[in-house]
């Protein structure tokens, strides 16, 4: 089950029918997030395998499973910047558990994404996905 945050972007998506209106939805969605301070913007935070600039720094609330994950992020793209919106309304504020057991593809199928990025877009979504995920899986393993 996805959660509210991401519903909304869903609901928001079947609203918007016509594709160019929802990717300026995607864009305005990453103008409206609050910047990474740079002092963030490091080799630990930056994400591989994005044709842009991407950061992503985790902030756990306790530990194990039941942790609770939250992130911020940052790119030098608004269009990334928006997908990292999308991502954050997928998994911030999630259990570990609950970021874990989230198929973020057939999610991210939901809102058409998949078919409508490039695919050195659509590698770098995967790369935060990854990433996320990787993040949630050292807390869930108590690393």
């Amino acid at each position: 089950m996805a959660s509210a945050a991401f519903e909304d972007i869903v609901e928001t998506f079947e609203f918007l029918e016509d594709w160019e209106d929802r990717y300026r939805h995607v864009i305005e969605m990453g103008r409206a997030m609050d910047p990474l301070e740079d002092a963030l913007k490091v080799p630990a935070t930056k994400v591989d395998g994005c044709a842009s600039q991407v950061w992503l720094m985790p902030e756990i609330e306790g530990q194990g499973a039941g942790a609770v994950y939250r992130f911020k992020g940052d790119s030098d793209a608004m269009i990334v910047r928006g997908l990292i919106a999308v991502l954050r309304a997928l998994y911030d504020g999630r259990t570990v558990a609950e970021v874990l057991a989230t198929d973020a593809g057939v999610e991210l199928a939901r809102l058409g994404l998949d078919e409508h990025l490039s695919s050195q877009r659509s590698n770098g979504l995967r790369a935060m996905v990854e990433r996320i995920r990787t993040q949630a899986a050292g807390v869930a393993a108590g690393t």
